[in-house]
């Protein structure tokens, strides 16, 4: 895609990488109830993903009923989305971890964009989202 086009999308786009993830890694995933990566993540839960939480400062501990890893590879299973929960600068490195687990998607929340880790995200065959939140996309895509 040409710059900035990673900020538009079409429904069809959206509701297809929503309906084909089962297993989401969500990298950036706090215990704190009041940040939006758990609430978040608690919302996924409650649509029947199964989410998998990633932050080096929590690794091993459990949360919302799932064990946190310290990084993407360190997750044993299967991961179709990568969910970043990062800021814009340590996207680009999520999306090379991504990329070497063998995700299928990369979703970037708002206000998250990195054009050089989309790009290289697509050569390798995956599908980007940048700057949206699935939580939101979800109630509007699936009425």
């Amino acid at each position: 895609m040409k710059p900035l086009e990673h900020l538009r999308y079409s429904p069809e786009f959206l509701k297809e990488i929503l309906t084909v993830t089962k297993t989401i890694a969500l990298v950036g995933a706090s215990a704190n109830t009041a940040r939006d990566s758990n609430e978040v993540m608690q919302y996924m839960q409650k649509r029947g993903y199964r989410v998998i939480p990633v932050n080096p400062g929590l690794a091993g501990q459990q949360l919302l009923g799932e064990t946190v890893y310290a990084t993407l590879k360190d997750i044993p299973d299967k991961i179709d989305l990568v969910d970043v929960f990062r800021n814009s600068a340590a996207a680009g490195p999520v999306c090379d971890e991504a990329i070497a687990i063998g995700a299928k998607y990369i979703w970037m929340q708002l206000g998250v964009t990195n054009e050089d880790g989309a790009a290289r995200a697509e050569k390798a065959g995956l599908k980007v989202v940048m700057n949206r939140c699935p939580k939101i996309e979800i109630p509007q895509l699936f009425r």
